[in-house]
């Protein structure tokens, strides 16, 4: 029976390591790499039309503090939500980037204050920040869930689905959904394509950061039911995941009710 799934390959998460160390490039630090000289193209791009409000050195400024945000807010996100006994038990483990993850809704607190930031020194509204960077994060994001896949790590729930997939590093071996591959096209490809159709007509401030909050909160909720859960779930109902979505959700909603009902549009 489990001959009729695909049977991954192991893949070596490092491209390269320097002599016996784990230091090097990793698959997953690649995809991010690629994300965000995706995101510094796509925003160069939106600076140069005309009467955008932005200069080149704004976006690499933006860019690089919310690189920074990413990378911090991500790190720490990740021990705390998700790995706080084993931080409790070696605090070191904090600065071991190379044997842990990274958390998105860390990832995303990280990237708000870099947003508070950078808006306080330009001199520029916080929701206008907010509304011109969100459209230029779900392509790294996908490529970050691609990064998980060719990490064999965030597997799914077990599954009988034709599409199911057997993981080398799986200890049972089990037919599983690839909610990695899942997630890279909701987070990736859906929600990328949804927030760029949607600031092709003027929009009020806000509403753009607001509809991000909401795609992506759906989108991991969803997924989240065939996702293998990291921690046991929340209050028993829901996974923890879930759980951090629902304040992502009902922010969105309430942002975009906010722009709504203030009318402000700007060209983003």
């Amino acid at each position: 029976m489990m001959n009729q799934y695909l049977h991954l390959p192991y893949f070596d998460p490092s491209i390269f390591t320097f002599g016996d160390s784990n230091i090097g490039l990793r698959w997953y630090g690649l995809m991010y790499l690629l994300g965000f000289l995706f995101a510094r193209w796509l925003g160069v791009r939106r600076a140069n039309r005309p009467n955008s409000g932005w200069s080149v050195e704004q976006v690499d400024s933006l860019l690089f503090n919310g690189f920074m945000g990413v990378f911090l807010g991500g790190r720490i996100g990740d021990v705390f939500f998700y790995n706080l006994d084993h931080f409790l038990q070696d605090p070191l483990y904090l600065f071991r980037v190379w044997e842990g993850g990274m958390s998105f809704h860390g990832g995303l607190i990280g990237v708000i204050v870099a947003m508070i930031w950078t808006s306080y020194s330009q001199k520029r509204h916080f929701w206008q920040t907010a509304d011109f960077i969100a459209p230029l994060i779900p392509f790294g994001l996908g490529l970050g869930r691609i990064g998980n896949f060719i990490n064999l790590e965030l597997w799914g729930r077990e599954t009988d689905v034709p599409w199911a997939m057997i993981f080398p590093n799986d200890p049972l071996l089990l037919p599983r959904h690839p909610s990695q591959l899942y997630e890279a096209f909701l987070e990736g490809f859906v929600l990328f394509a949804m927030l760029n159709l949607f600031i092709k007509k003027p929009r009020p401030m806000g509403s753009v950061a607001g509809l991000f909050l909401i795609g992506y909160g759906v989108f991991r909720f969803i997924v989240e039911y065939v996702r293998e859960p990291e921690v046991e779930s929340f209050l028993g109902i829901m996974t923890r995941g879930q759980a951090l979505c629902l304040p992502m959700i009902i922010g969105g909603a309430l942002i975009m009710g906010w722009a709504y009902t203030r009318k402000s549009a700007v060209k983003n």
